[in-house]
């Protein structure tokens, strides 16, 4: 089975003339066609409100096609915050999540008006006096044990370091309301990267029960339950994509079941997808610059590990196209690697693919999420450009490449020489 790029080799060796390989490059259409389907699968909520993981694909161009389809944006730092800022986004359209939070960072978030979102009891009295305690705030749910979907276990929250237990959320709840917060969120983070579609469904009912708790212990008002991300994507071709429909009416069921029977139908959905929206829309192409014949076959690629650092930190598999061969044979057996002075700098290991040419592009799927933004400087690589391939044809580019002076900006050479 293979994948279908959304590029063609014609199309990239017109890229390639004026942005050289590597290059990662998203589809505009295909992120505006599924952020759209997402809308659609949990429009029977009235308030429903993606806020897209900006960890994921931390790239204002592409913050703002979402932004133009209705998105938020879920930030977990300073940096990201700003970003958000930077494309408009402000208040009710910020998510602020994350745990061991500098002062600085919730000082910036309250500023913003963004919704914070407490990873732990102890950040109540941390953010005492960094800034007013708003009418709305979020805490951050781990049930612990581990997390069944049937008889797989899926996760093990009790191993994560997010969130807090079941009785410090009461607590939470009740010192939060002392500080004067009217209205409560409640999120949670049991799963990542499931293709199951009774994810999302299973952990809406966690959160939707541990919510009817907390109005009944509490009297707080619940405004809205976030189920964070964890949707995943089918890397490998075998793979049956997520069914966003099918998983918006398990949402809607349980709410059904859980939430308006306790006389809370007006709980607003909230998500926080990253690789899901942008995943399978972005690809890493580079061009293979060298052959080696040892004790294995390898391809040797202008990219590296520190462009798409997945496969060398988990093994992660992301497949692979050489453009112009999409009908040929998989016949030779290769390791595709990069330049890096690691061993692990694989992008592949054993791999059937047809036979590859120096010259050739190598297109590698699904890096629209946790590609790029997890990239790095190890021995002085330098990091891509991005490209946006725009719904009219076009070439945009929305990153330039990195260049040895960028490398050298931070540098203090004083003294030196």
């Amino acid at each position: 089975m293979q994948k279908t790029p959304f590029v063609t080799l014609e199309k990239v060796q017109e890229i390639a003339k004026t942005y050289p390989t590597p290059f990662h490059i998203y589809d505009e259409k295909g992120i505006r066609e599924n952020a759209r389907r997402v809308k659609a699968a949990f429009a029977w909520n009235p308030n429903f409100m993606e806020y897209f993981a900006v960890k994921a694909t931390p790239t204002p161009r592409l913050l703002q096609i979402l932004k133009e389809e209705g998105f938020g944006a879920d930030c977990s730092s300073y940096t990201e915050l700003l970003m958000s800022k930077a494309v408009g986004l402000s208040g009710g359209q910020i998510m602020f999540s994350s745990n061991v939070t500098p002062a600085e960072d919730f000082k910036l978030a309250a500023e913003l008006g963004a919704i914070i979102n407490f990873d732990d009891i102890t950040h109540i009295d941390f953010f005492e006096g960094i800034a007013p305690f708003p009418e709305l705030m979020c805490c951050r749910y781990n049930p612990g044990g581990d997390f069944m979907l049937g008889n797989s276990i899926m996760d093990s929250p009790q191993e994560a370091k997010y969130g807090m237990t079941r009785e410090q959320l009461g607590e939470a709840f009740r010192k939060l309301q002392s500080k004067g917060v009217k209205r409560f969120g409640l999120h949670a983070f049991l799963a990542s990267n499931t293709v199951e579609n009774g994810y999302y469904p299973e952990l809406a009912r966690i959160l939707f029960q541990a919510a009817v708790e907390l109005h009944e212990e509490t009297g707080a008002e619940i405004a809205f339950v976030n189920l964070s991300g964890g949707v995943g994507i089918p890397y490998r071709p075998e793979q049956e994509p997520s069914d966003i429909m099918a998983i918006g009416e398990g949402v809607r069921k349980a709410y059904e079941e859980v939430l308006v029977p306790a006389g809370m139908g007006n709980v607003a959905i909230f998500t926080e997808m990253g690789r899901f929206i942008t995943g399978p829309y972005g690809m890493l192409v580079t061009k293979c610059t060298h052959q080696k014949h040892t004790h294995k076959e390898y391809i040797g690629c202008d990219a590296c590990a520190a462009n798409l650092m997945r496969p060398a930190m988990y093994g992660a598999y992301h497949h692979i196209t050489v453009l112009g061969k999409e009908d040929a044979p998989c016949d030779h057996l290769y390791d595709v690697t990069g330049g890096l002075c690691e061993n692990n700098d694989k992008f592949a290991v054993d791999r059937m693919l047809p036979g590859i040419e120096i010259g050739d592009y190598i297109a590698i799927h699904d890096t629209g999420a946790h590609g790029f933004s997890m990239g790095y400087n190890y021995n002085g690589k330098l990091r891509s450009a991005e490209l946006l391939l725009c719904e009219d044809g076009t070439v945009e580019c929305i990153r330039r490449a990195e260049t040895p002076a960028d490398y050298f900006a931070t540098f203090d050479f004083t003294g030196l020489f």
